[in-house]
């Protein structure tokens, strides 16, 4: 009887990955080992057909040669028992053991396990000026260095760590609860899969010592609230030789006196005289580039929004830039004499019985009305 195809019996494609392949026979040894299946022959059938296609695909020089010339290529070294694996089956805990002890960091010839060290934050405060224009800045930054002494190892110079001789360098220790395996944290070397006898005197073991590193930070035009510029590296430092970590730079914009921002956008309040909005005329408005003129009309209403084109903030993202909007607000007259008011009340009664100068004003009074006039039954 001829064998069905190696990939066919997996269920993957022929240019599956090694990661691949173990999640699929990992999925038909969970559904047919003949620990979970007794009794069951197509059960076993299936799981020793499974078996004997992973054992081929997952080793490289297996898989090459299958590729090549099929099941001719590699029935030469698969042993005389069924399924090709020397007359039985593997255990449950086995399967695991050979599948997915590189995941927990153990498995069968597993090495002294390494870790990423962690990531880092910084709360940085500038001002709109600096967060507009970009601007370079100092930090101090207190972090776990790699030690010097010993170069990360932990151990005093002249001396080496030695393997766990409970994990046997793994990290992890396996414990058999029925069908399955548990891999847990080695608890004599608490996963570091090497003890340290002699600590090194500066790092006292952990391989790293706390520091402040000072860094130069380049703060792009355009960021704002919120933002994050991200130093690769800078982090803590990994244990055992592992990668370090990031430092993440978290903008924070400080309250400005005049600009607010939204977006691209910037908004500035400009108070301006009853005469000047009455009559109209022209005042000078602060932009972050300088000064620039702005043109009040005449009859101009307290709130009225003024934009200026391209005197707000260029993005970060892109070249765009936004808007300066200038809301004037008439301000009403303070401190008078008794001249000044008594022109105002001249001036006041010179426009009664006219409602051509205050046309909001007797809109509203007839809004007023109409209002109360609906509420009469």
């Amino acid at each position: 009887m001829s064998k069905r195809d190696y990939y066919e019996v997996l269920g993957v494609q022929r240019n599956a990955t090694e990661a691949e392949i173990k999640k699929a026979f990992k999925r038909l040894a969970m559904k047919f080992h003949p620990d979970r299946n007794p009794d069951d022959e197509e059960a076993k059938s299936k799981f020793g057909e499974a078996r004997e296609a992973y054992d081929v695909l997952s080793d490289a020089q297996k898989r090459a040669a299958y590729d090549q010339f099929g099941h001719a290529g590699v029935e030469g070294g698969m042993g005389g028992g069924p399924g090709g694996f020397g007359g039985g089956s593997a255990s449950f805990s086995d399967i695991f053991g050979d599948v997915f002890g590189d995941i927990f960091g153990g498995g069968r010839g597993g090495g002294q396990r390494v870790y990423r060290g962690a990531d880092l934050r910084y709360n940085l405060e500038i001002s709109l000026e600096e967060a507009v224009a970009g601007t370079s800045v100092k930090i101090r930054v207190p972090t776990l260095v790699t030690c010097e002494v010993c170069g990360g190892s932990g151990a005093k110079e002249g001396s080496t760590p030695i393997t766990c001789p409970t994990c046997h360098g793994h990290g992890q220790v396996r414990i058999q609860q029925g069908f399955f395996s548990v891999q847990q944290t080695c608890p004599h070397c608490h996963g570091n899969g090497r003890i340290i006898s002699d600590p090194c005197q500066t790092c006292h073991g952990e391989g790293r010592v706390q520091k402040q590193k000072t860094l130069s930070v380049k703060v792009p035009s355009g960021v704002d609230n919120g933002d994050r510029i991200r130093l690769s590296g800078e982090g803590e430092a990994g244990e055992n030789g592992g990668p370090a970590g990031d430092l993440y730079v978290q903008i924070s914009v400080r309250e400005h006196p005049i600009f607010t921002r939204d977006g691209n956008d910037l908004y500035c309040e400009v108070p301006i005289s009853f005469t000047t909005a009455a009559l109209g005329g022209e005042l000078e408005v602060p932009t972050l580039d300088g000064r620039v003129k702005l043109k009040v009309p005449a009859e101009t209403q307290s709130g009225k929004l003024f934009r200026l084109r391209g005197k707000g903030v260029k993005s970060v993202r892109s070249n765009h830039v936004g808007d300066l909007m200038c809301k004037v607000m008439v301000e009403t007259p303070v401190s008078l004499t008794s001249k000044q008011k008594e022109l105002l009340r001249e001036f006041e009664q010179s426009m009664e019985g006219s409602g051509k100068h205050s046309p909001r004003h007797h809109s509203w009074l007839d809004g007023v009305k109409k209002f109360f006039e609906d509420m009469k039954f």
